[in-house]
């Protein structure tokens, strides 16, 4: 059983970076999804796919894994490049 830990980014409808400050831990599917005979929806028998922890920063969730004797890989985030620039520079 796997896990990875992330900082995810910011969704589309953020402009600021509220909820992008904290680091996940989520496990790896352990099992492929099938649809449901009758219903036709897909699903799992693997619990622990559906399970995303949250912490405050990555060498917390990498001692929560440690602990647990969990596999894991740290996922560096992407940092955008930015462009600073003064706004008189519109005019020139």
């Amino acid at each position: 059983m796997g896990a990875r830990i992330y900082q995810p980014a910011k969704t589309a409808m953020q402009s600021g970076k509220a909820n992008s400050r904290h680091w996940l831990l989520e496990f790896e599917p352990g099992a492929a999804k099938a649809p449901d005979p009758l219903m036709g929806w897909s699903g799992s028998a693997d619990t622990l796919s559906q399970v995303r922890l949250k912490f405050s920063s990555a060498d917390a969730a990498i001692a929560y894994a440690k602990r647990h004797g969990l596999a894991f890989e740290v996922i560096s985030p992407h940092l955008p490049a930015r462009k600073l620039r003064a706004y008189a520079d519109n005019f020139r």
